[in-house]
C-alpha cells in the first residue's frame, strides 16, 4: 500500500478521535459550563449534523482546487475548530468550535475516499479505502480511551488541544505523502450532482443511513444498557468501548478485503449477520459474558459494511465520484443521529433499555432489503457491455475526466470504474 495511505489515516485518526472522545468528557464539559449533560449532547449532535451539511458544501466549495490542497484545507479546518474547543470561554463559542471542526469530517473522507481507490490498481480499491478508515477505527481504540483519560486526569481542554495537535501531524503527512493531483478537467458541480439521478446511488446511501444506523441504536445507549440490564460498573463502560472498537477496526479490514472480491455478497452477509446480532443483544444482554462478545461483533460488521457502501457509491457514481462520496459519509452521520433519536423515543415510551436492540435489527434488515432490491434492479437493467448503475452508462464518454470504456470481450473482461485523474483516478503515476 502507499505511504499516502498512511497520512490518510492519520487525519482520519485525528477526526475520529474528535467526533467520540466527546462522549466521556460530557460530565465534566457540563459541570465546568454549568449546563444540564441533555444540553452538553447538543456537542454530540451539533457534531453529526455539521458532518451531514458540511459534507456536500465543502465538496462543492473544493472543486475548484487540487485534491490534495483541499485535504489539507480540511485538516486545518479541523485542527482551527479543535482549538476553537479547547479554549472557549462559553458553552455556545464550545459547540461552535464542534461544528467547525464537524464541517471538515465528510469532505475530508469523501474526498480521501476517491484518491485512496486511486492510489492502487482497480482491484484494490475497496481494500485501499479501508485502510484509511483504519485511523478511524483505531481512534476508538486508542484516541478515545488516551483523550478521555487525558480530559479526566488533566481537564478536558487539554484534551482537545491533543487532539488538535493529531491534526497538524496528519496535516504534515497529506503535504509530505500524498502525490499532487491536478485539478479535473471537464468536471462541473452540475457533472457531479449528476451522479444523484441514478437510483442505484441513492439506494446504496439509503442502505448506509439505515445499516450504521443500526449499529448506533444500539452502541449510542450502550452505558445505560450494560449498567442496569447486564450489571456492569461504570468504570467498565470504557473498556466494552475498546472492546468496541477492536471490532470496528478488524471488521473494517476484512470489509475491505472482501470487498474488492465479492462486494455484493459481502453486504449480504455483514447486513444480514449484524441484523441478527442485534436482534440477539437483546437476550445476551442478560449475561457479562455473552453481551461483551455481541458488543465486538456488532462493531465488526457495522464496519465491515463500511469499505463496500463507500464502494458501491463510487462505482455506481463512477463518472462523478467526489461528491456522491462525500454525501455517502454524512448519510453515516444522518444514519446516527435518526437512530439515536427514535432509541431515545423507545427508551422515553418505557419500553427497557434493550429497546433499541430491536430498533437497530430492523434498520439493518431494512438496509439488506435494499441491498437485494439494488442487486436485482441492477441485474434487470444492465445493457450489454456495461456495468448497471453507471450514469455514464446511457452514453459514450465525451468529456475529459469521465470514464473511459475498455475491452467488454473474452471470459473474464468486464469495465471497471476509471475515476478521472485528480478525482481520485488512477494516481499511481503521479507516485514518486
Amino acid at each position: 500500500m502507499p505511504l499516502a495511505l498512511l497520512a490518510l489515516a492519520l487525519g482520519a485518526f485525528g477526526i475520529g478521535t474528535t467526533e467520540f472522545v466527546i462522549i466521556g468528557l460530557l460530565p465534566d464539559i457540563a459541570g465546568d459550563f454549568g449546563v444540564s449533560i441533555p444540553t452538553a449532547g447538543f456537542l454530540v449532535t451539533g457534531y453529526a449534523l455539521g458532518v451531514v451539511v458540511g459534507a456536500p458544501l465543502m465538496t462543492v466549495l473544493g472543486t475548484k482546487i487540487s485534491r490534495k490542497r483541499m485535504l489539507m484545507l480540511l485538516m486545518g479546518l479541523f485542527i482551527a475548530g479543535n482549538l476553537v474547543s479547547a479554549v472557549a470561554p462559553t458553552f455556545a463559542l464550545m459547540l461552535a468550535g464542534r461544528i467547525v471542526a464537524s464541517l471538515a469530517h465528510g469532505a475530508f473522507f469523501g474526498i480521501g475516499s476517491v484518491v485512496a481507490a486511486g492510489l492502487v490498481a482497480a482491484e484494490k480499491r475497496a481494500g485501499a479505502i479501508a485502510m484509511m478508515f483504519t485511523g478511524l477505527t483505531v481512534a476508538n481504540v486508542v484516541g478515545v480511551p488516551l483523550g478521555t483519560f487525558v480530559g479526566q486526569s488533566a481537564g478536558w481542554r487539554v484534551t482537545f488541544f491533543v487532539v488538535a495537535g493529531f491534526g497538524v501531524l496528519g496535516l504534515a503527512g497529506i503535504a509530505k505523502l500524498v502525490p499532487e493531483i491536478p485539478r479535473p478537467e471537464g468536471v462541473r458541480l452540475g457533472h457531479e450532482l449528476a451522479a444523484f439521478r441514478n437510483v442505484q446511488v441513492l439506494l446504496a446511501m439509503a442502505m448506509t443511513v439505515l445499516g450504521f444506523g443500526g449499529v448506533f441504536a444500539a452502541i449510542t445507549y450502550l452505558a445505560p444498557m450494560m449498567t442496569n440490564v447486564t450489571g456492569y460498573a461504570d468504570s467498565s463502560v470504557t473498556w466494552l468501548l475498546v472492546l468496541f472498537g477492536l471490532g470496528m477496526v478488524g471488521g473494517n479490514l476484512l470489509g475491505g478485503r472482501y470487498a474488492d472480491r465479492r462486494l455484493m455478497p459481502m453486504l449480504y452477509a455483514t447486513l444480514g449477520g449484524l441484523s441478527l446480532v442485534l436482534a440477539l443483544f437483546t437476550v445476551t444482554a442478560h449475561n457479562k459474558v455473552a453481551a461483551a462478545v455481541t458488543v465486538f461483533l456488532i462493531g465488526a460488521l457495522g464496519f465491515a459494511t463500511v469499505p463496500p457502501l463507500q464502494k458501491r457509491v463510487l462505482d455506481q457514481a463512477s463518472g462523478a465520484p467526489t461528491l456522491a462520496s462525500a454525501v455517502n459519509i454524512g448519510a453515516f452521520n444522518l444514519g446516527n443521529a435518526l437512530a439515536a433519536w427514535l432509541g431515545g423515543l423507545l427508551l422515553s415510551a418505557g419500553l427497557g433499555y434493550t429497546a433499541p436492540n430491536w430498533l437497530g435489527a430492523a434498520l439493518a434488515a431494512a438496509a439488506l432489503a435494499l441491498a437485494v432490491t439494488s442487486a436485482a434492479l441492477g441485474r434487470g437493467s444492465a445493457p450489454s457491455g456495461r456495468r448497471p448503475g453507471s450514469v455514464t452508462a446511457a452514453r459514450a464518454p465525451k468529456e475529459r475526466g469521465e470514464p473511459r470504456e475498455q475491452p467488454t470481450t473474452g471470459p473474464v473482461a468486464r469495465r471497471q470504474p476509471d475515476y478521472p485523474a485528480g478525482a481520485g483516478g488512477d494516481l499511481r503515476e503521479h507516485r514518486g
